[in-house]
């Protein structure tokens, strides 16, 4: 018999474990053994069926609410996130997750940049840890480990109500080792400078960790190419220059040459490039490093460059308008997340 809390993929799907498989949605919002399609019908669809049909199958969260998706007494994994929602929510609504009974989140990223779906516009992506399938089923395979209880919310920070939210979370009953570290996801806005053309993805992030992967939406205020700079870690004590140093954005992200297409794959993707008439060209990009995990002991910081040409081919500071969202473990406690802006400042262009 595996140990408590053994994580295997499809090579140990056949192995048993000390665990009980539960989950969470509108028709079972704890979750409980045998809680689903209690739901009563008061018209509807369903009228004609009765109870324990598809009563309940979605939630709408009004203007200013914030639900909780998911609260879950003691110790397990959550193994499998499913969302889907109308576009208006992917920028307005804050997805939030909370282990072990901390007051502040170790998760707080618009829902859809969370699942690499930035500038509020949907992409297909088909990669490991994060999937969004036709039209606009977003899924999370992350681990996401807690000893004493976990708490998954959603707030609503637009001016109307969102209806027609459906959400699947499936989790683990069962034991944690106490080596594993907590899952984080920070989201960071900015507009580059002449004087200092830089993105920070993170930064301030205290303890010892590993960061497994960068969401960046990309919108692109400049002609030509808009993928020149570098990224750079810096990290254990790391001041004016950093450990780890890329050579270009396209390169980070697994590609070569300016692109050319979009791409997506298990650890790396570039899904979205919007090329519309009368609208900023728009760039969507992931990478996981989930293969190559960057650790760290003490501290960890993430930038990344914003570099174009000049017509006399050197390197031309750029002023895009950039969203993120950096994911790691750490051991708790986090440090303090940066204030999250107001919806107005999160809209895209």
């Amino acid at each position: 018999m595996l140990p408590p809390g053994y994580m295997f993929g499809l090579g140990g799907a056949y192995l048993l474990a000390e665990a009980r498989t539960r989950s969470i949605c509108a028709e079972n919002p704890d979750g409980a053994k045998g809680g689903g399609a209690k739901a009563l019908p008061e018209g509807g669809p369903a009228g004609d069926l009765g109870q324990g049909w598809k009563v309940r199958p979605c939630i709408t969260v009004k203007a200013g609410e914030t639900v909780t998706l998911a609260d879950i007494p003691g110790s397990g994994i959550v193994q499998h996130i499913w969302i889907t929602v109308a576009e208006a929510a992917y920028r307005d609504c804050i997805l939030r997750m909370y282990w072990d009974g901390e007051d502040t989140p170790s998760v707080e990223v618009p829902l859809g940049d969370f699942f690499c779906c930035g500038h509020g516009l949907r992409a297909k992506v088909n990669s490991l840890p994060i999937a969004v399938n036709p039209s606009g089923g977003f899924n999370s395979y992350f681990p996401l480990p807690f000893t004493n209880g976990a708490r998954i919310t959603v707030e609503n920070q637009r001016w109307e109500d969102i209806g027609g939210f459906f959400y699947q979370i499936t989790f683990a009953e069962t034991e944690v080792p106490a080596e594993a570290a907590r899952f984080h996801a920070q989201w960071r806005k900015s507009l580059g400078t002449r004087e200092r053309p830089e993105h920070v993805i993170l930064d301030g992030i205290r303890g010892k960790g590993q960061y497994v992967g960068t969401y960046l939406a990309w919108t692109q205020l400049s002609d030509g190419w808009w993928g020149e700079g570098e990224i750079k870690f810096f990290m254990d004590g790391d001041t004016e220059f950093p450990t780890i140093c890329g050579t270009g954005t396209e390169d980070y992200f697994g590609g070569a040459w300016g692109f050319g297409d979009t791409f997506s794959t298990a650890f790396l993707g570039y899904p979205l490039w919007q090329r519309e008439p009368d609208r900023v060209p728009k760039h969507g990009l992931y990478r996981w490093h989930l293969m190559d995990p960057i650790r760290f002991d003490q501290d960890l910081k993430v930038t990344i460059q914003e570099l174009g040409w000049w017509p006399n081919g050197w390197f031309q500071p750029l002023t895009d308008d950039i969203a993120s969202v950096g994911y790691w473990y750490q051991m708790e406690p986090h440090a303090a997340f940066p204030e999250m802006l107001p919806p107005k400042l999160r809209w895209g262009r």
